[in-house]
């Protein structure tokens, strides 16, 4: 559910942000809003931690998966760019969503992965 509505979150920010920058802005702004606000929230609510302790360390392992998912949304949104010259919010969206239906799975997993360690 976390995932869902940080990816519907990210969506509405890359859109909104699109109609100011150009995708790749917009694509980095909405992701690291989101993933810095998905890490806090599921280290909370599905993970159960609370307080500070490894808080640092928590959102250190979420930017790492941002990273990644930096890497998965940009590429793919090079990509569209280089097959087609304009290719449309429309394209750009579906490309996306593909990019960060991989890269939620990677960030849950790298979340549950450090989280799960804590003593």
């Amino acid at each position: 559910v976390i995932g869902a509505l940080s990816a519907l979150a990210y969506l509405g920010l890359y859109l909104l942000l699109r109609g100011l920058t150009g995708p790749q802005p917009a694509n980095l702004v909405a992701l690291l809003v989101t993933q810095v606000a998905n890490t806090a929230v599921n280290r909370r609510l599905t993970f159960g931690v609370r307080g500070g302790g490894g808080m640092w360390r928590h959102q250190a392992g979420g930017l790492a998966a941002f990273a990644f998912g930096l890497l998965l949304t940009s590429s793919s949104l090079w990509v569209l760019h280089r097959a087609r010259a304009d290719p449309g919010r429309l394209a750009e969206v579906v490309v996306l969503v593909a990019a960060n239906a991989i890269a939620t799975a990677v960030r849950f997993l790298t979340l549950r992965r450090m989280m799960a360690a804590r003593p």
